[in-house]
């Protein structure tokens, strides 16, 4: 459950969501919970963009080393290595999200008729249990 307020645990609860779900796709047995599965991707994307924005934006501020703040001059010259790279993800990630986003609206265009028989496949046994 996200906590709003500590990125720590929600960054590590995103990794476990998103490992979870990349277990469950593998043998999606219903095919018309794709539209909703891509829909939230869409939409997880684009807060992802803008996470990636606003750790990027975090390290655009660090201060600079005037002999009293706590960065010396080669860590804000690493910050601005990180916040480049991050800025730079964030471009990458909303490019991603609009590509999920235009695959959803056309997977809206796919009817399936979830009544037809699933043909088995080549060599698979057709009677139940195990194979010995």
């Amino acid at each position: 459950m996200p906590t709003f307020n500590d990125p720590v645990v929600d960054a590590d609860e995103v990794r476990e969501a998103v490992r979870g779900l990349a277990h469950a796709t593998r043998n999606m047995k219903d095919p018309t919970a794709i539209y909703s599965v891509i829909g939230s991707l869409s939409s997880a994307l684009g807060s992802m963009a803008q996470v990636l924005e606003q750790l990027g934006a975090t390290h655009d501020r660090a201060p600079a080393n005037d002999g009293t703040g706590p960065m010396a001059r080669t860590d804000r010259a690493t910050a601005y290595q990180v916040s480049w790279e991050l800025h730079r993800a964030a471009e990458m990630v909303s490019q991603v999200a609009a590509a999920v986003d235009r695959a959803h609206q056309i997977e809206a265009r796919i009817t399936y008729d979830v009544h037809l028989p699933v043909a088995p496949l080549p060599g698979a046994r057709r009677e139940p249990g195990l194979s010995l």
